[in-house]
């Protein structure tokens, strides 16, 4: 019988960047769609500051998760699995950040440190800081 090596640190660090691109990718297709109606390689490259190039491989590869649909020069579409992956995406997003300004964090640092931190907590931390925040806003409107 062949034993399966353990996974090693690196490949789950990849495994997760990996995730962590793909999650922000659809959750900033579905922000571009939902203000101008559809989403094309050009928005995202100004999105993420990347080139053209890197956009088109990365959607590329969202195509072969079947997370996105597109044809050459034409917009880019969140399949079912990806509108789900995007919604999940987004509500993370939201609960790190109003539990980082329920601690006090400024706007700004929130913004950008909640980008980072949604991908890195797990499901309990998750509901956790989202009861957290909503005691503290219930408080506040005490």
């Amino acid at each position: 019988m062949t034993r399966r090596p353990a996974r090693s640190s690196h490949s789950r660090t990849r495994e997760d960047h990996s995730s962590e691109l793909a999650e922000d990718y659809v959750e900033a297709i579905a922000g571009v769609i939902e203000a101008k109606g559809s989403c094309r390689v050009v928005d995202l490259a100004k999105e993420f500051q990347v080139s053209h190039v890197t956009v088109s491989r990365t959607v590329a590869r969202l195509q072969r998760e079947e997370l996105v649909s597109t044809a050459p020069y034409g917009p880019i579409e969140l399949t079912a699995k990806g509108q789900r992956l995007a919604k999940q995406s987004r509500r993370r997003h939201e609960i790190v950040l109003r539990f980082l300004k329920a601690l006090g964090v400024s706007d700004e640092t929130a913004a950008h440190d909640s980008e980072g931190i949604e991908h890195h907590v797990s499901r309990e931390t998750l509901e956790a800081m989202e009861r957290f925040a909503a005691g503290e806003e219930s408080a506040r409107r005490s």
